[in-house]
């Protein structure tokens, strides 16, 4: 484990610790606990952003460009792909 220093204003520190002994934990715990809270929403936003890669990637029809346009859609020849 690697030991990290940090600066902080004595009023932050002050109520960081009141905020820590309430909750009956350290001021190092809430710390841990923040960057641990805050990577895994990093890892979780990279994991959906790669998984909504993937399926663009291999599902047709889902690119915008390949949208019908509304007079497309609506009118009387419509589209094959629809028949």
């Amino acid at each position: 484990m690697k030991n990290v220093t940090i600066s902080l204003d004595d009023d932050l520190y002050r109520r960081a610790r009141i905020l820590a002994a309430e909750e009956d934990t350290t001021v190092t715990a809430m710390v841990r606990a923040y960057l641990e809270e805050k990577t895994r929403q990093k890892d979780e936003f990279e994991r959906l952003l790669k998984l909504q890669e993937d399926l663009l990637a291999t599902e047709t029809g889902l690119d915008p460009a390949e949208n019908l346009s509304r007079d497309e859609i609506y009118s009387e020849k419509g589209d094959a792909r629809f028949r």
